[in-house]
């Protein structure tokens, strides 16, 4: 068995003929440029890339794989230059309607073991989204009926972002992922937690105590790559092994999950639209404590205490420790120039968040900056909460 990194959503900006896939993504977030940042400078292994089934990508793909520099492979997945397994996904938003005939959106990411699957699956997904080339675009199915389409191109689907305000199950459309998903509901193996939540949080409800937890970046840039990650036991970088570790078969599984500490999560509290501002107070808060305004986006500590059913967060024995892991972007003082410079001499992300020592620091970029980044490691930290869209700050 191997340690192995991995970031299962990541966004793309735009093909490489430059046509719009994630409007609100950098255009620098190609396919290939993905692929290159993971083997070259993140040292993520396995990366999911959630906008594959648009047609522009799919062209992406063929010509990636026609220019010799990645191949498929029988166990699902694209390997490139042999260190980067590349997993094809989906982010489909559906439409809910809840128990009490309220309507919702959420967030699904959806992989898919060959380029053919995936192709099948945008075929038919042309008949319920009105523009299929373009990413997270809402689709006039729910969740319950879209994980049949999935199943039926042999994929997986998994929650995304689970508990944040916008667009996801829990956030906008439900208190039970059961009362979505119904009969179908033992077929999600896995959530996505999302950056304003952690295992704690999540194992307040006890209908996810036997599903896996995953951790990712939802990246919109090349450097947000790999903020959130999760360290897997496989026996090599497969799709097959990956769905494997979500569902702990054969020793295979999910053996940590790194992330950001929820406060510094963009929707972590609730947040007033009228005063601008995050709400004080215990919580669930739902009423601004300055202006008494109820226009108010509820954030996820919120969300959790109102529709938790346990006294106590109490994990399964089986449940991967959730690292709070500070992204090095994060860290002041540390911009592009120390940035390249740690890496021309440590190769990846991973190790200098990883393995590499306070005094191999110190020759690179100085003192001061090498405590930070080992103080960032081992927590040493204090965080003002994020919340309404706007990401808490770390002071050190």
């Amino acid at each position: 068995m191997h340690e192995v990194f991995a970031d299962l959503h990541v966004h793309i900006g735009k093909s490489e003929a430059g046509k719009p896939i994630k409007i609100t993504a950098a255009k620098s977030l190609t396919f290939a440029n993905i692929a290159h940042e993971c083997a070259n400078r993140k040292g993520i292994n396995i990366v999911g890339i959630i906008d594959c089934h648009s047609p522009y990508v799919i062209s992406d793909i063929e010509s990636f794989l026609a220019s010799g520099g990645a191949y498929e492979i029988a166990d699902g997945g694209i390997i490139y230059k042999d260190l980067v397994c590349i997993l094809l996904g989906s982010e489909i938003e559906t439409s809910e309607i809840n128990e009490k005939g309220k309507t919702g959106t959420a967030h699904s990411i959806c992989f898919f073991p060959h380029l053919e699957d995936i192709k099948g699956f945008s075929n038919e997904m042309k008949k319920h989204i009105k523009n299929i080339t373009l990413s997270s675009q809402r689709a006039n199915i729910s969740a319950y009926q879209l994980i049949d389409i999935v199943e039926k191109y042999n994929g997986c689907l998994i929650p995304a972002h689970c508990f944040t305000p916008h667009k996801s199950f829990y956030g906008n459309c439900t208190d039970r992922l059961s009362k979505i998903f119904k009969e179908k509901f033992d077929k999600i193996i896995a959530i996505e937690l999302g950056l304003s939540a952690d295992t704690f949080l999540a194992d307040s409800l006890s209908e996810l105590e036997k599903k896996t937890f995953i951790t990712n970046s939802d990246a919109h840039s090349l450097p947000k790559i790999a903020r959130e990650y999760n360290k897997l036991l496989i026996e090599d970088i497969s799709y097959k092994e990956v769905i494997k570790a979500l569902k702990k078969e054969e020793g295979r599984n999910i053996y940590a999950n790194y992330g950001l500490d929820p406060k510094l999560g963009k929707y972590h509290r609730t947040y007033c639209e009228t005063c601008e501002k995050n709400i004080k107070g215990n919580p669930p808060v739902s009423i601004c404590d300055a202006c008494d305004s109820k226009n108010i986006a509820m954030g996820v500590l919120d969300r959790i205490e109102i529709i938790k059913d346990k006294e106590k967060s109490i994990s399964p024995k089986d449940r991967p420790q959730y690292i709070y892991q500070i992204p090095l972007s994060f860290i002041p003082g540390l911009g592009n120039k120390n940035m390249e410079k740690l890496l021309n001499v440590f190769e990846t992300e991973m190790n200098i968040l990883h393995k590499v020592s306070l005094d191999d620091l110190e020759g690179v970029v100085g003192e001061k900056l090498a405590k930070n980044i080992i103080d960032a490691r081992a927590g040493n930290v204090t965080i003002s909460e994020g919340g309404g869209g706007v990401y808490g700050k770390l002071n050190i």
